[in-house]
């Protein structure tokens, strides 16, 4: 790997500067994007199944940025989309899905995927990508987390007060844990396939892990991806590849996602880096967490928000420096160089 910053960074090895990548870098923020979008006839989903303009779209920030890794582009709803319950996403709006499961026979009834042929348009995109990057970068697959993909299949699609999903939680959590073991084996094998493919290393994305109480956390969420950790470890035992964590609003659960037998724990900018590193020590590495709003502040404001981050870092080995959550629509692309620019100049030559 011609800049492997990334992945030394997670094992605590020597790095050159402080890599960065950005969550949704490639997205509706460039306008190459929005052309590619036209392309595949501004549908999402179209997109995201046609693995020539995946990789395209996939490599594009890499283009502009100096970023020190690719993300696949997908979505985190690959799994119920082909369980055919019906995903679409409407313009502007977040993703729905129109069989969404109601009772315990809906649970029964979903299918454990043939991920290698029902996913296959994933592995073909990562195939192309790993050729076209030329071992330049190192590329991160990723899925949702069962809960956080339990969550869009039982309120059909996104909520403010999760009302349906906690309710089947509290009346019929046996159901729940049904649910959610389901997504668990599809996930492993979704992701040990990505893994065989090319993918250098996997993100778990738990976006509404933050919604639940400690113990409900532990028990309908960190429970299974702790699971597909313990798994991809067991199928991969003789190849490094390195896992991350992020849970959203997850601050409070810091140590025990450490405790997981993740490589890497993601931070949202909710909680001060100086107190997650604290609170982690060395135990895994760590991967955040600027405010993805800071990108529309003044040029001097966003350099003085990386310095920040990477005062209270100083020096630590195990950190990438990356938003603490995806980066918006609206943001200027000039913005997004001076983060990636000041990250690299701030940090290199320090003592890594």
């Amino acid at each position: 790997m011609k800049n492997n910053n990334y992945l030394n960074a997670i094992y605590k090895k020597p790095i050159e500067h402080t890599p960065i990548w950005i969550m949704r870098q490639a997205g509706r923020y460039l306008p190459e994007y929005r052309e590619v979008r036209k392309k595949a006839g501004d549908s999402f989903i179209s997109l995201m199944k046609n693995p020539d303009l995946a990789c395209e779209v996939t490599l594009q920030p890499l283009k502009r940025f100096k970023l020190d890794a690719a993300i696949l582009f997908s979505d985190i709803l690959t799994i119920p989309e082909a369980m055919n319950l019906g995903l679409s996403f409407g313009k502007g709006e977040g993703p729905k899905i129109s069989k969404p499961i109601v009772n315990k026979s809906d649970i029964l009834n979903l299918p454990i995927l043939d991920t290698a042929n029902d996913l296959n348009y994933v592995y073909k995109a990562i195939s192309l990508i790993k050729t076209k990057l030329n071992e330049t970068v190192p590329l991160i697959g990723f899925s949702g987390s069962p809960w956080t993909i339990a969550t869009y299949m039982v309120e059909g699609g996104g909520s403010k007060t999760f009302t349906k999903i906690k309710s089947m939680m509290y009346k019929n959590p046996k159901e729940l844990h049904l649910l959610l073991e389901n997504l668990t084996e599809n996930i492993v094998d979704y992701l040990v396939n990505q893994v065989k493919t090319g993918v250098d290393a996997i993100k778990i994305f738990d976006s509404w892990g933050g919604v639940l109480g400690r113990r409900e956390y532990n028990e309908f969420s960190l429970r299974y991806m702790i699971k597909i950790v313990e798994k991809l470890k067991s199928c991969f035992y003789d190849k490094k590849i390195p896992i991350t964590i992020f849970t959203k609003n997850g601050g409070l659960w810091l140590e025990d996602i450490a405790n997981s037998g993740c490589d890497m724990v993601g931070l949202d900018w909710t909680i001060d880096i100086c107190d997650a590193l604290d609170r982690i020590g060395d135990k895994v590495a760590v991967e955040g967490n600027m405010d993805p709003c800071v990108l529309f502040g003044t040029k001097d404001k966003i350099e003085q928000e990386v310095e920040y981050i990477l005062k209270q870092v100083n020096g630590r080995r195990g950190f990438v420096f990356n938003l603490g959550h995806g980066i918006q629509k609206e943001t200027p692309i000039e913005s997004v160089s001076t983060l990636v620019n000041k990250v690299h100049h701030y940090s290199a030559g320090e003592c890594y």
